[in-house]
């Protein structure tokens, strides 16, 4: 079976603030950051709950690691439903917490 993936508007704000701060460093970081990340998303598809819980008692709101370099990404997503992922948040492990 495969999960249809939908990104929040926060998500894709998101995406746009971490792409916009790495570009500001470094072009290829920034490339490089968006290849570990999409890929890493897609896998969500076939796989959702192979990932941990996110904190609190929604069993279907998980937390998806990408590593990248020395630290990484956290990727928050709800399973809604018997075939549609919600992207809700994308955090830099380092960044304060979404929650």
């Amino acid at each position: 079976m495969k999960y249809t993936l939908r990104y929040t508007q926060t998500a894709l704000n998101d995406f746009d603030r971490l792409y916009d701060y790495l570009i500001m460093y470094d072009l290829d970081l920034a490339a490089r950051a968006y290849e570990a990340i999409a890929p890493a998303i897609s896998q969500l598809e076939h796989f959702p709950f192979s990932h941990r819980k996110a904190p609190g008692d929604d069993a279907l709101l998980r937390e998806l690691l990408v590593p990248f370099g020395s630290s990484g990404f956290v990727v928050l997503y709800r399973i809604d439903g018997a075939d549609v992922i919600s992207v809700l948040a994308v955090r830099h492990q380092r960044e304060d917490d979404y929650h």
